[in-house]
């Protein structure tokens, strides 16, 4: 039987070596984000799936990509944890850390039958409280328990400074006397159309040649501008750069991107009932995007002409680094 896990001290104070396990999408982008206040040395190993947002967001780290877990696919988490223990077996590492989905209940049990203490930090979109994966964690008690949010810290789940913290609103010029240029980003999720959000679009007549759509899963051929399924790295930078507004479904990893590169996100909430995700949580993130101010969230039915030309008139700004962690 494995012991329980003993509270951990990880601090930026002392560089340490740290498994780090999270799916694509927001709970990467997180925990690259997390990583420094986290002490991860550079000899800590990433482990991921493969996808352009990876290979961009890690490209100068040791990784480990395995194949892509589709939700709730457990045959893909056994895989996944024949791997990971290969990986740990003959290296030493301080601690393992993930902030989920699929990827957390292969690294962070695999890591603690190696001896590694384990964390979880759950991700900022569990506003009310935790998810499947970290239900699972905090009943296996393989882990020490964090969540981003002062709401429902309590008992074993401890606070997480969170990574919307260091970002807030500032205006700019919107331009004037020719169209807005305008990227549509609809995330990597496999398995889910968001049909919705584009026929929201059209609607606005806004989309015109200067349009850029990076739809993922989502399949149309009635579309004005330039229509992708996926981008590269340096492809999506240069979209969000040329872009007056970015359009995106509300999923964590897609907004922390677009608030890091300066932009003042509209996001748009994907719905378990209309089959555009496994559950409602991007409802749960589009309204602490409201709540914090640092972009407009919207449903399907609400977005409109004026909320596009609204988002061209603002901006995000950034400070670096995130308040130290309150672990252990």
């Amino acid at each position: 039987m494995i012991p329980a896990p003993s509270p951990l001290d990880l601090t930026p104070d002392k560089p340490r070596k740290l498994l780090l396990a999270a799916s694509t999408g927001g709970h990467i982008a997180q925990l690259v984000r997390l990583a420094p206040g986290l002490g991860a040395s550079d000899d800590s190993l990433w482990v991921s799936f493969d996808s352009p947002q990876t290979r961009s967001l890690l490209r100068d780290k040791r990784t480990l990509l395995v194949p892509y877990i589709k939700p709730r696919d457990w045959r893909g988490t056994l895989t996944a944890v024949g791997q990971i223990h290969g990986a740990l077996s003959g290296e030493n590492f301080d601690a393992a850390v993930s902030t989920g989905a699929a990827l957390a209940t292969a690294a962070l049990p695999t890591a603690r039958r190696h001896g590694i203490p384990a964390l979880y930090i759950e991700s900022v979109s569990r506003v009310l409280g935790p998810s499947l994966t970290g239900r699972m964690l905090y009943h296996s008690r393989l882990a020490e328990m964090r969540t981003q949010h002062r709401s429902w810290a309590r008992g074993r789940w401890g606070l997480h400074p969170s990574v919307l913290e260091t970002f807030s609103i500032a205006e700019r010029t919107a331009p004037e006397g020719r169209p807005l240029k305008i990227f549509v980003t609809l995330g990597t999720i496999q398995g889910y159309r968001f049909d919705g959000l584009v026929d929201a679009l059209l609607a606005t007549g806004l989309m015109g040649d200067d349009t850029t759509w990076q739809l993922g899963f989502t399949t149309r051929d009635d579309l004005p501008g330039r229509v992708v399924q996926d981008m590269d790295a340096a492809s999506f930078d240069q979209a969000i750069h040329d872009a007056d507004v970015v359009v995106t479904h509300a999923g964590v990893g897609t907004i922390l991107g677009l608030l890091e590169a300066g932009v003042y996100p509209v996001a748009v909430v994907r719905r378990s009932s209309r089959n555009e995700h496994v559950d409602d949580h991007q409802a749960q993130i589009a309204g602490l995007m409201n709540e914090t101010r640092i972009g407009t969230a919207v449903e399907t039915n609400e977005l409109t002409r004026e909320t596009l030309l609204e988002a061209a008139s603002r901006r995000i700004s950034s400070t670096d680094g995130l308040p130290a962690p309150e672990l252990h």
